[in-house]
């Protein structure tokens, strides 16, 4: 059985260019209720900034079973970032998501850039995995690898494809064998007037969001199981 695992990176709207959060206030409460309508589970990669600010978000993705992970304190880049300054950020998100729940094993960086050397930071938290690399960025995994404790999942294509006519990205995603997707909840307002670049804001809103209901559908009518990155990684 193919597996298809559906994540969400869950930040301010398209940084850096806004620091609005109506993703957050708007975008994710309709992924929840189409995940549960769905009845999928998903892996949700939080910043330690949106759940101070919204936690009674944080603790519904909880408790619908979806799995949490972190993305960082602020959305900032890694591989802009110190050993020191990583590390403060990586424990400062680890101990603000821990509230929720203290079984955190997954990690991702925003914009999929996380320098090996830091993956020692990510083991003295904790984590067991990270999806911070994509088979379309350098060094363009093809599969999972692990990199001492640290079972790293790669992303199969960018968020923004997942936005294009179905009919051009099924078929891709038909032939990438198991495939790991993510979207953020931004792309579910509708951003199409703001000043920000076209991958931004093409389909943004409603039709993001029928995009991804007809995605899902199409591969559970096919037999896949949808699974977390936990699963993807083998983790328990």
């Amino acid at each position: 059985m193919q597996r298809i695992s559906i994540t969400v990176d869950v930040e301010q709207d398209c940084p850096p260019l806004l620091e609005s959060m109506r993703g957050v206030e708007e975008g994710l409460p309709r992924l929840l209720e189409l995940f549960k309508e769905e009845r999928i589970r998903a892996t949700f990669f939080v910043t330690g900034r949106v759940a101070e600010l919204y936690p009674g978000i944080i603790e519904e993705i909880v408790e619908q079973e979806h799995e949490l992970g972190c993305h960082g304190y602020a959305h900032e880049r890694y591989d802009r970032l110190g050993l020191r300054q990583a590390e403060k950020a990586i424990g400062r998100a680890t101990e603000i998501l821990s509230c929720f729940d203290d079984g955190l094993v997954s990690f991702r960086a925003p914009n999929l850039k996380f320098p090996a050397r830091f993956l020692r930071l990510l083991e003295a938290e904790g984590y067991l995995a990270d999806s911070s690399i994509a088979k379309y960025k350098p060094p363009f995994s093809r599969g999972t690898v692990t990199a001492g404790k640290i079972i790293r999942v790669p992303v199969s294509v960018t968020s923004s494809l997942l936005r294009l006519p179905l009919r051009f990205v099924l078929p891709l995603l038909s032939r990438i064998r198991d495939p790991v997707l993510f979207v953020h909840p931004w792309e579910f307002v509708d951003l199409q007037n703001e000043k920000v670049r076209l991958d931004c804001k093409y389909n943004t809103g409603s039709g993001a969001l029928r995009n991804l209901r007809q995605l899902i559908r199409y591969f559970k009518s096919r037999g896949y199981m949808f699974a977390t990155i936990r699963d993807m990684a083998g983790l328990p």
